[in-house]
């Protein structure tokens, strides 16, 4: 297959291109910065200019994979209107220059944060779209987009929803999991917000990416919720990475954010039914992890 993959030179798209690659599709990115492998072809270019999106599809594409995108939840708060921009209308732009060069596929980077807070009930493709912020809101409008895409023009478009991606290569991520790998290198400390029992989940990177994988292959549209399917609090993941790298990594509680969702737990259990599963717990992700973080660190 042919795929164009879209913010390919970030941490997931290094995974997607790789993995691909390995399986011998012929891949090309676009993305704001050059990908780090000139054997790969990279549009360098903004997806909010129509003339980049034109240079990236092109005729002769079995598929695209949209992962650009802005998703700092306190960006999308303080600068909404860029953040809808990158989000909302770049993927109008590259759907319509799928349509027009009759691109057969199109998954797209989407998240749990559609949903909203709904307490410490379980998330799944169900429940009616309530994002609490901008971010979200973008990306509730985005699949809408594929929705009308798929329905309007025969597109395979399918939007995966993901929790909190980890794993090998995120060294220069701000995450709560890259936080604590850093601090373990350091012998240093983070902060914890409140209490540290909220939960959330948290998928490795290589599942994710075998579920984008997967997606492709789809033959209908659809939305699918992807995560590790296994919930862990602040506390227990503190614990997890102490005992996983050996070190005692500090831990100051601090006053909770306004607004923290109490928990994320989601039902992978779609997924499972179209043909993924995940396969990396928590524990072993973290390992996996560490390993990188000490190799990359010398």
């Amino acid at each position: 297959m042919r795929i164009l993959v879209t913010g390919g030179s970030g941490f997931i798209g290094r995974h997607v291109v790789a993995q691909l690659r390995a399986r011998g599709d012929e891949v090309s990115v676009v993305d704001l910065e050059p990908f780090p492998d000139a054997d790969v072809p990279c549009v360098v270019g903004d997806l909010r200019s129509r003339p980049v999106v034109e240079q990236a599809v092109t005729p002769g594409l079995d598929g695209v994979v949209h992962l650009a995108a802005i998703t700092s939840v306190l960006q999308s708060v303080n600068e909404p209107d860029a953040v809808f921009h990158t989000n909302v209308a770049a993927t109008a732009y590259l759907l319509e220059q799928c349509r027009r060069v009759s691109v057969p596929r199109f998954v797209l980077a989407s998240t749990n944060a559609v949903a909203g807070d709904v307490g410490r009930s379980t998330i799944d493709e169900s429940l009616v779209l309530h994002p609490l912020t901008p971010y979200g809101a973008t990306k509730a409008a985005a699949e809408m987009l594929l929705s009308a895409y798929s329905a309007s023009y025969g597109m395979t478009c399918v939007a995966l929803r993901f929790t909190n991606v980890y794993g090998a290569g995120m060294q220069t991520k701000d995450s709560v999991i890259a936080r604590l790998m850093r601090a373990a290198l350091t012998s240093g400390g983070i902060q914890v917000y409140g209490d540290g029992e909220q939960v959330r989940d948290y998928v490795y990177v290589t599942d994710a990416v075998a579920s984008i994988v997967h997606a492709l292959s789809l033959e209908h549209a659809d939305v699918l919720t992807i995560g590790a399917g296994e919930s862990v609090s602040m506390n227990e993941l503190h614990e997890i990475v102490c005992e996983v790298t050996g070190v005692a990594v500090g831990k100051e509680h601090v006053a909770a954010k306004a607004g923290e969702m109490p928990a994320v737990i989601v039902d992978v259990s779609k997924a499972a039914a179209a043909g993924w599963r995940p396969s990396c717990t928590v524990r072993e992700g973290i390992a996996a992890t560490w390993k990188d973080f000490r190799a990359s660190a010398g």
